[in-house]
């Protein structure tokens, strides 16, 4: 198996996944810089974005695709066997995607990528105000479990907190959501985060 990617990047989410499922695999450092605008990369990623994933045969790219099929493949209980929570999880992954990525994701670019010249405090601030909403979301969610299905870590926790890894990166304080703030250590406590970071 090979994982494309780097860890300063979404593939931060795929690497924890295979960390967290066991799977033996090799990182292949590619960043979201020329080096994925190869035309052997883009054989891989059509995209030209990171990660990717090659299992045998198949090639995946987006990591909530990858870390999906991670889990269920080879991450037993990660993944659920309930339709109903299967269904949930999968919920959950689309809306970190959704809800917390186009927020925090101009943060990144507007604190780190972008030159001093272009960065604009006004994104910054709006990108702030709007990932309240789903922080609260979460955090609601929250309140009654420990994790986002229920007593047990899953593939939907995983997601989310890879997702929402991304506010680290530009030291967004999410504290004053404390139930979100627990589940979050609980989530980069595990052994496999720690492997994870060590990449």
């Amino acid at each position: 198996m090979k994982l494309y990617g780097t860890p300063i990047s979404r593939a931060l989410r795929s690497i924890w996944a295979a960390e967290e499922v066991g799977v033996d695999y090799e990182l292949i450092p590619i960043s979201n810089q020329a080096d994925s605008k190869t035309p052997e990369y883009l054989a891989v990623n059509p995209n030209g974005r990171i990660p990717a994933l090659v299992d045998g045969d198949l090639v995946l790219f987006e990591s909530m695709a990858i870390n999906l099929y991670l889990a269920k493949t080879y991450g037993g209980k990660l993944y659920p066997s309930d339709p109903h929570d299967e269904a949930r999880a999968i919920q959950w992954s689309i809306w970190g995607m959704t809800e917390l990525d186009p927020q925090l994701i101009p943060m990144v670019m507007h604190k780190m990528i972008l030159p001093e010249s272009k960065r604009d405090p006004a994104v910054i601030a709006n990108a702030e105000a709007a990932v309240a909403r789903p922080l609260a979301v979460l955090d609601a969610q929250l309140a009654d479990r420990e994790y986002l299905l229920g007593g047990d870590f899953s593939v939907a926790d995983l997601n989310v907190a890879g997702a929402l890894l991304t506010a680290n990166f530009v030291n967004f304080d999410i504290s004053k959501y404390e139930n979100a703030t627990r589940w979050m250590s609980r989530c980069t406590g595990r052994p496999s985060f720690a492997r994870t970071q060590a990449k």
